[in-house]
């Protein structure tokens, strides 16, 4: 028989136990807060209809995406959890409560080309709150409380929120004559990652120098928060750059005001995401000192979520943490703790002569909803606490002739070294 090397393919993350479970509790803590401020849980197929995920047009996301083959040859794994969530809404909408606020964590599937830390399957963990028909500017201020919170039970409360909003920018673009700001917003997106020089000239490509220049300067003020948003309540401008002004300001008047730390708020001009479909509130999210990794954290407000599939008009903001990204950044930057997990409680009956005390011991604990679990395998006693040591057991029972005899059990404390004695009904 031929051995198959066995190999996954590149793209995908593959935890080892001891990885897996500081994995699994980041998704815990992160589920945890979600459900603290209240969002409700979803989980839409991985398979989505293609007339559903191409329900915008194709573009670029089209050449990412997995199409699955099959005789109707109709279906996709599904891109991210968005276009899911608006279908989701508009299917459901009349067993919906609205405000709508949903979490959602789970996988998702792109073709993106092989490099470090990008993924072709990955977690993607959600947040968003619907409206029907409107839906108040505090939402947008909820949710970067909400990915704070997460990061503080991380470890990692040093983190920037940088906030814009693209009325603020499509109004300025509009003062200087320009209606389609499609190319200038995804050119000023770049802006951190291609340098000033480069920017400029791209920007210049699409207008003329001086209103490039215009454009540059307006997004690289270096001001605080409070004077540039005093700066900018004082330009005469037209009424969408007023209403983005205004609701930049109350988005961080009450970010503020829900606790978030001014120091961890950046009104970045410069900020906003390349994304279509986002219409006012745009925030990334950088931990400070690492902001080379790029933003850990996204989202933004969006106007009319299911346009696609519903008649109904449903605003929303949303953010999205892509956790397997974010994981094997923290692990690169050896900022993931990692502490054992002391928790378990390990049986070692020294000898197949006890293993029946050691089972009823097992069940009695278990019944009472302890965490614990019994080791049956031969072996020399060394092998067998070196077994515990390297699962991090925190507590091992051990149970030889003498405790058989005296129905008592023998409790080592792996940390300490303490061992003592006790009856089963004082453990």
């Amino acid at each position: 028989m031929n051995i198959v090397k066995p190999s996954t393919i590149a793209g995908v993350m593959e935890l080892l136990p001891n990885d897996q479970l500081i994995f699994d509790k980041i998704k815990r803590d992160i589920e945890d807060t979600f459900k603290k401020y209240q969002f409700l849980p979803i989980d839409t197929p991985l398979i989505e209809k293609n007339e559903i995920l191409f329900a915008k047009g194709g573009g670029e996301t089209e050449k990412q995406i997995f199409e699955i083959v099959s005789e109707s040859k109709d279906m996709s794994l599904r891109f991210d959890l968005t276009v899911p969530l608006a279908r989701y809404v508009a299917e459901h909408f009349s067993d919906l409560n609205f405000p709508f606020k949903r979490y959602h964590i789970g996988k998702v599937y792109r073709g993106e080309r092989n490099q470090k830390g990008r993924y072709k399957e990955f977690y993607q963990c959600d947040i968003d709150i619907i409206g029907h028909n409107s839906l108040s500017i505090y939402n947008d201020a909820i949710l970067p409380r909400v990915i704070y919170e997460i990061f503080e039970k991380i470890g990692l409360s040093d983190i920037s929120f940088k906030i814009n909003n693209r009325k603020l920018l499509n109004g300025f673009f509009k003062s200087l004559g320009v209606d389609d700001s499609t190319d200038l917003l995804r050119t000023i997106d770049k802006k951190d990652k291609i340098g000033k020089e480069k920017t400029l000239a791209l920007l210049e490509e699409i207008l003329d120098e001086k209103r490039a220049i215009s454009v540059f300067d307006f997004i690289s003020n270096d001001l605080s928060n409070k004077d540039l948003l005093e700066k900018y309540k004082k330009t005469s401008s037209n009424d969408l750059f007023k209403e983005g002004l205004e609701e930049l300001e109350k988005v961080y008047k009450y970010m503020t005001y829900l606790g978030i730390p001014e120091e961890n708020i950046d009104i970045d001009l410069s900020i906003t995401r390349g994304l279509d479909y986002y219409t006012g509130t745009v925030y990334e999210t950088f931990i400070k000192g690492h902001e080379s990794i790029g933003s850990v954290c996204s989202g933004g407000r969006y106007e009319n979520l299911a346009g696609n599939f519903s008649k109904q008009k449903l605003p929303g903001v949303g953010m999205s943490i892509g956790l397997t990204r974010l994981f094997f950044k923290l692990e690169e930057l050896g900022l993931l703790k990692r502490e054992k997990s002391l928790s378990q409680t390990l049986i070692i009956p020294m000898d197949e002569a006890i293993y029946d005390y050691g089972i009823e011991i097992l069940n009695t604990l278990r019944d009472r909803g302890e965490n614990v679990d019994i080791y049956l395998e031969s072996g020399k006693f060394k092998k067998k606490m070196t077994y515990a040591d390297k699962l991090g057991v925190r507590k091992v029972i051990i149970l030889g002739e003498d405790e058989l005899a005296q129905k008592k059990v023998s409790i080592k404390d792996m940390v300490t070294g303490e061992q003592i004695s006790k009856s089963l009904e004082e453990i």
